[in-house]
């Protein structure tokens, strides 16, 4: 499967995998950002991409950035739907108490991942079926 890539910005670059076989795709920032602690901002990647029909795409945090920076996403996972094609942006969020981040063009700031999804219609029942867990919620498991 081919994914339809187009730079919005002459110096943006395309997202590339690391490693053969790895599922996300590495997005990059195409503008600069400094993160003060605490604060959020939403960088462009200078792309817009065409997902393919029956698929969407998920922007997701990189473990990298998490684990050594406290950089995480505000929305993780972001949201594409193959109808969108304006600029795929990254919002970005530093967790870190202290310590501002900085963001270059060029940084790797998030992956890509395609997904296909089922489309499912959503209609009104007067009752659901009986499963084993029930209404059980957050914490019904144990822990």
């Amino acid at each position: 499967m081919n994914l339809a890539v187009r730079r919005l910005d002459a110096a943006a670059t395309l997202p590339t995998r690391a490693h053969e076989g790895d599922a996300g795709l590495d997005l990059y920032a195409a503008e600069a950002a400094t993160l003060a602690p605490g604060a959020r901002a939403s960088v462009g990647t200078g792309i817009a991409i065409e997902v393919p029909p029956g698929h969407a795409a998920l922007v997701l945090p990189r473990s990298g950035l998490a684990a050594r920076h406290g950089i995480a996403l505000v929305n993780a996972p972001g949201l594409i739907d193959s109808g969108y094609r304006g600029e795929v942006r990254v919002l970005l969020l530093n967790t870190d108490a202290a310590q501002e981040f900085e963001i270059e063009p060029g940084d790797r700031v998030a992956q890509l991942l395609l997904v296909p999804f089922a489309s499912a219609e959503p209609i009104e029942v007067a009752k659901l079926a009986a499963s084993e867990r029930g209404a059980g919620g957050f914490g019904s498991s144990g822990r």
